[in-house]
């Protein structure tokens, strides 16, 4: 089968197309055939191992000290159940499926675990729609209700809100009650103000720290924000989130929990299939929507990886390993 291989850390070109052999399922596994997969800035970050400051070492020891130990990349997918393996009675052949993988996703063919990161796909969603989904909004599902532990009626803000994550971030602060200010580049305002944000700025020209609205949250969903100059516009018990986090946010998480005032908060989002059966409902339910800024096919990962790098990706970016049926 075709797969992007990685084969060490560098560059987007560093990612080649090659062939490798099939998987197949092992006890309580199933094979899927993948339709669509995505490239997100988590890819982006492990591929380089860039950016991970303190977390350098743990994510070599994880992934490969000197070289990624397992050559097929790729987190969030769709496509159909193509095989079982035994003792798997929670999914049938032919079925449409979505999820998360730890790795894999890049490839013509996955296995997963049956109680695993995966569940049926909304039945509202194409295979690209589908596969835009898990990864933004498990995020920001995850980052709102545990981290942050948002409030009806409470006002957040999302620095980053036209990315994978910040787009869900803003439909599921708003399906929960929240009162949304969205900061993202200007020609997203329309698109933003269309997932429920109720205020957007531009990034570029507006500074929210020096508004005068004050926040319950603010979710840094990209980075970028400081803690100190946040603290500013946020509410007397107010929380300062951060998605991706380093040794600083880490230190200000710490200080803030010994002195009273806003505190700094991180976290860590993984992936249930609880919470995928939620984000599927939601969906089906017209209540969230994946955004798809670009899509390409599976060939040209080491283009969708430098779109990625450059910060100019809106929504997820979709990769195409089956090229969508047109009707005649």
């Amino acid at each position: 089968m075709q797969a992007v291989l990685w084969r060490r850390y560098g560059p987007p070109e560093s990612l080649t197309l090659g062939e490798v052999p099939m998987p197949h399922p092992g006890q309580g596994e199933i094979r899927i055939r993948v339709h669509a997969t995505t490239v997100t800035s988590g890819d982006a970050r492990l591929r380089g191992c860039r950016g991970a400051g303190l977390f350098w070492l743990p994510l070599r020891l994880a992934f490969g000290l000197f070289q990624p130990r397992h050559p097929i990349p790729g987190m969030e997918f769709a496509g159909e159940v193509e095989a079982l393996g035994p003792g798997v009675t929670s999914f049938a052949l032919g079925e449409r499926v979505f999820g998360l993988a730890p790795r894999g996703a890049h490839a013509e063919y996955l296995t997963m675990p049956a109680d695993g990161c995966v569940a049926r796909q909304p039945t509202t969603l194409t295979h690209a729609e589908a596969a835009a989904l898990p990864f933004g909004a498990l995020t920001a599902l995850i980052f709102l209700r545990d981290v942050a532990q948002i409030r009806t009626g409470e006002r957040l803000l999302v620095h980053g809100a036209a990315g994978a994550v910040g787009v869900h971030v803003v439909q599921l602060a708003r399906y929960f009650g929240l009162e949304v200010t969205a900061v993202a580049s200007a020609r997203h305002a329309a698109l933003l103000r269309g997932l429920g944000a109720a205020h957007v700025l531009d990034r570029a020209t507006q500074d929210f720290t020096l508004g005068e609205r004050r926040h319950d949250v603010v979710l840094d969903a990209v980075g970028g924000t400081s803690p100190q100059r946040a603290r500013r516009v946020l509410a007397p018990r107010g929380r300062h989130v951060f998605v991706n986090f380093g040794a600083r946010e880490l230190a200000q998480m710490l200080w803030t929990r010994l002195r009273p005032g806003p505190r700094v908060l991180c976290g860590y989002a993984g992936g249930s299939q609880a919470d995928l059966l939620t984000l599927r409902d939601l969906a089906e339910a017209g209540a969230l929507r994946p955004v798809i800024g670009q899509e390409m096919p599976l060939a040209r990962i080491a283009e969708a990886h430098a779109l990625v790098d450059s910060g100019q990706k809106c929504g997820a970016l979709v990769l195409r390993v089956v090229p969508p049926v047109i009707p005649a």
